[in-house]
């Protein structure tokens, strides 16, 4: 008989987030699989309340708090104590949490506090025989391996897009509050610094993700490069379509090279074998060469399309679902003016 608590921490307006709702669908749908199993769930905030009563209706028996100024914003020495606090009010032996970077940065110590293990990237989290197993990818998506644990606490984390977020009714949940005492802090939060919504280009939960190649910055057909002119084609379809821009490595490498680049480009919109791995509906790749280190991180795209002049280009051999052999300035030109009309 396992004892499941659900480990998350709030917004900034104190409710949970699409990728913690992903993972309470998954520990619920763990703790109906095993059975004589117990859903608990434990929230860590400024205020957890609005977050509790937000999934009252999801079958725990047990709603677990640790409240407070100092848990406001992401800090090690505070999430950690917290954590390990609800774990251990919860008498937890398998612990799911969302893969955010606050909570990737803090469970593994929770771990070691705990004597227990963990396995953070999970993609999967199921039950067989009555045991509970993981999923997880290996050398960049290209290998799924399954994983089961006898030693406990388990603590998963998992990533985002892998499950059905938890969709039900908001009620009213008692919270029990867990008192804890926080040792001497040597860091203080004093603020966020974040881009304006307009100038920001990664957007995880965007519908459509739109992928930059180094042919942007290329001699065009007049013989000359026009970065300035993709620059703002590019920003102005993002804005416009509210989409998330991806990057090929050879494009965020070339100002390494003495080339013209994108200003707003950096390693962080790099996808690929050497990047990240995004989960967004559609994707739309421009002047992108489309090598396999680069399409290996579109493997969770559910429809892909791609922009090339070339007709024999890797993305014509089975890499999009769709290719439209044209010139990508063009083509955005046409978009941004029919999204601008619309």
């Amino acid at each position: 008989m396992e004892t499941i608590l659900f480990l998350a921490h709030t917004e900034t307006d104190g409710t949970l987030g699409k990728a913690a709702l992903e993972s309470l669908n998954s520990a619920k749908t763990l703790a109906s699989a095993l059975a004589g199993s117990t859903l608990v769930v434990g929230l860590v905030g400024a205020d957890v309340q609005a977050a509790a009563n937000q999934i009252a209706s999801s079958g725990a028996t047990r709603f677990l708090g640790v409240a407070g100024a100092d848990f406001a914003q992401a800090r090690y020495s505070s999430d950690v104590v917290a954590a390990e606090a609800l774990s251990k009010a919860a008498a937890a032996s398998i612990i799911i949490g969302p893969a955010t970077s606050r909570w990737n940065r803090v469970m593994a110590g929770v771990a070691q506090r705990l004597g227990g293990r963990i396995d953070t990237h999970v993609t999967g989290i199921t039950a067989a025989d009555g045991k509970p197993s993981v999923t997880r990818w290996y050398y960049r998506q290209r290998m799924e391996g399954v994983l089961s644990r006898t030693q406990r606490p388990w603590i998963t984390l998992l990533e985002s897009g892998c499950s059905p977020a938890y969709s039900g009714a908001p009620g009213s949940a008692t919270v029990e509050l867990v008192a804890i005492s926080l040792p001497a802090q040597r860091t203080t939060v004093t603020g966020v610094q974040a881009p304006a919504a307009d100038a920001q280009t990664i957007r995880p939960d965007a519908k459509l993700l739109f992928v930059a190649g180094a042919g942007w910055t290329k001699k065009q057909a007049d013989g000359q490069a026009h970065p300035v002119e993709a620059e703002k084609l590019i920003l102005g379809f993002l804005n416009k379509a509210k989409a998330s821009l991806g990057s090929t490595k050879s494009l965020v490498d070339l100002s390494g090279e003495g080339q013209a680049v994108l200003t707003f480009m950096t390693h962080m919109n790099q996808i690929g074998q050497t990047g990240a791995t995004p989960r967004h509906p559609k994707g739309l790749a421009t002047c992108c060469h489309g090598e396999e280190p680069h399409t290996v991180g579109w493997r969770f795209i559910n429809e892909r399309r791609a922009i090339n002049l070339n007709p024999a280009c890797s993305w014509a051999q089975g890499k999009a679902d769709v290719l439209y052999v044209a010139d990508s300035f063009a083509v955005m030109s046409k978009i941004n003016e029919l999204l601008t009309a619309k």
